[in-house]
């Protein structure tokens, strides 16, 4: 494929563009994190005596720690749970094409179409009739339903773009379907999965409006659903609000920036088998 100068420039163009449009916010709630506490920022303008002191205050009277333990407890909850059932959903609807299989398929992409905030009233009410309101199963159950519909359709757009000659193969070789499925297509799986992982990760560490409704006490939310209790706490320092929200987002960036190169082959694994 060969690509013009000018399709070079304009992509470099955009590229510095979306760059430019991500880390700018980034920066101006950095230079209001550093500011004195009792300062109202005004603007991007960097410190001439940056107050690092500010990140000590909000991690320590922000009981960060234990925000990170509730977040990562929920992530464990919902990770894993939802990746087995996408996965053998998505193994059930794209490899062995069961039947009913495309009005499920339709059904899920229905489910694509609901905003989270539609369900939170039948949610609230849920989780008070199940016992689990205001525990963290009040998170956890609604967003393994609700990562359903995306999930399963991601892992079908893998399966179903498998060479239906492997599973032919392993058949006349004797194996089953579960031997199949365990040695041949998960590890065929493996990109889909790491990134529809990450996806999971990163929407649950940042999920925000269903911890703040289904759980009253903040330090039971995830990190993001625990900034109400920064608000509170800090909202008369601008600085701290700023210091609390970096560290809160800063795990997700670590965690993106480890796991970029699994993320990025998975999407071009798929745009070269479509």
């Amino acid at each position: 494929m060969i690509t013009s100068r000018t399709e070079v420039v304009v992509g470099r163009v955009l590229l510095l563009l979306a760059l430019a449009l991500t880390l700018l916010p980034l920066l101006n709630m950095a230079s209001a994190a550093l500011q004195p506490a009792e300062v109202n920022p005004r603007g991007l303008s960097w410190p001439s005596d940056p107050q690092w002191g500010n990140f000590v205050t909000a991690f320590e009277t922000g009981h960060v720690w234990r925000l990170m333990g509730s977040s990562l407890l929920i992530v464990l909850g919902v990770v894993p749970a939802a990746l087995l059932i996408a996965t053998l959903a998505g193994y059930a609807l794209g490899s062995l094409r069961v039947r009913g299989g495309g009005a499920v398929l339709l059904f899920l992409v229905l489910g694509l179409t609901i905003p989270f905030e539609a369900l939170i009233i039948p949610l609230y009410y849920q989780a008070e009739a199940l016992g689990t309101l205001n525990t963290r199963w009040a998170v956890i159950l609604p967003l393994i339903g609700l990562f359903m519909p995306f999930s399963v359709f991601w892992m079908r757009a893998h399966f179903v773009n498998v060479p239906p000659e492997l599973s032919e193969a392993a058949r006349v070789d004797g194996a089953g379907l579960w031997q199949e499925f365990r040695r041949i297509q998960l590890p065929l799986a493996t990109p889909a999965l790491s990134a529809l992982a990450i996806l999971l990760f990163l929407w649950t560490w940042n999920q925000f409006l269903l911890p703040v409704v289904l759980i009253d006490d903040p330090l039971n939310r995830t990190a993001a659903g625990a900034l109400t209790f920064f608000q509170g706490q800090y909202s008369l320092s601008i600085p701290l609000l700023n210091a609390g929200a970096l560290i809160v987002i800063t795990p997700v960036i670590i965690v993106f920036l480890i796991f970029q190169r699994q993320f990025v082959k998975a999407l071009l694994q798929g745009a070269v088998k479509s």
